[in-house]
């Protein structure tokens, strides 16, 4: 297993508000600090293969989506190098990936990173929603482990 480094922070982004706020919060806390590096990470979490009618339709879903991506992470790392995080400590993480939740495949990237904190923005939604639908930031606060989980509002 590899050793944690809690100076290792990854920010769970996804072009919302709450996700700029998240990063925000992150640049105004560390920006000026040595010894910190941060990876911006989106899980591209594409619809299973029978949604698709063909293997082409499904990669220019995912080519679709990476494109959409590239332009607001990118601002979220020049916001992260303005508030002072030095330009070599900040990376990008965009992925593909199937699963069952997309908590349990940010938790997953969150040790393969091994990152000793997770950020991410609350998503903002009713209760009656929450419950409906679930909420990624409730369920990797209950799964998270050897972690430490920041939920920005």
């Amino acid at each position: 297993m590899k050793q944690i480094r809690n100076n290792h922070i990854v920010i769970a982004v996804d072009g919302s508000e709450n996700s700029r706020r998240a990063v925000a919060y992150v640049g105004g806390l560390i920006g000026g600090l040595a010894g910190f590096s941060v990876t911006l990470l989106h899980v591209i979490h594409a619809p299973e293969e029978d949604f698709f009618s063909s293997p082409q339709e499904r990669e220019r879903w995912i080519q679709s989506g990476r494109k959409k991506v590239d332009g607001w992470i990118t601002d979220y790392r020049n916001q992260l190098i303005d508030d002072g995080v030095d330009a070599g400590d900040v990376s990008i993480r965009a992925i593909e990936r199937d699963g069952p939740s997309l908590a349990r495949l940010i938790l997953a990237e969150m040790t393969f990173l091994a990152a000793g904190t997770i950020v991410l923005g609350r998503q903002g939604l009713s209760r009656k929603e929450e419950f409906l639908f679930g909420s990624v930031s409730k369920q990797i606060v209950s799964h998270a482990r050897n972690c430490t989980v920041w939920v920005v509002q």
